[in-house]
């Protein structure tokens, strides 16, 4: 059973770095060809795609976040995580991490985390 869960602060002053991890457990992320992703639902809003980082590392940044995201992995720990920089209020959402995303027809993935509130306020 694969599980995924979200840890990082539930509130950012604005023009700070959101910082999440991702600790995976059921499955290595080092495992060919898993593509690990990150996912925000902002209140009232549809769920956002923000990109993945793959079992080689790779990383694929969903052109909206206008290069302020970066994602890394600590392989020992079976983790990734997500910095977000300049964070404004409109990066309030519920922030999720998931594995193997696709976006036809809808946004799904095979797992998914719970989802941990991120709150950018001063």
């Amino acid at each position: 059973q694969v599980q995924l869960q979200e840890s990082g602060p539930g509130l950012v002053k604005p023009s700070q770095t959101l910082s999440l991890s991702c600790t995976v457990s059921g499955a290595a992320i080092t495992t060919k060809y898993y593509r690990w992703s990150w996912i925000r639902q902002p209140p009232g809003a549809e769920k956002e795609w923000m990109g993945h980082i793959a079992y080689d590392g790779s990383t694929y940044y969903n052109p909206s976040l206008k290069s302020r995201a970066s994602f890394t992995r600590d392989t020992s720990k079976n983790q990734f995580s997500l910095q977000l920089s300049s964070v404004t209020p409109e990066d309030t959402a519920v922030y999720y991490c998931a594995r193997d995303c696709s976006n036809v027809g809808g946004l799904m993935c095979d797992y998914w985390g719970q989802g941990t509130q991120v709150t950018v306020s001063s």
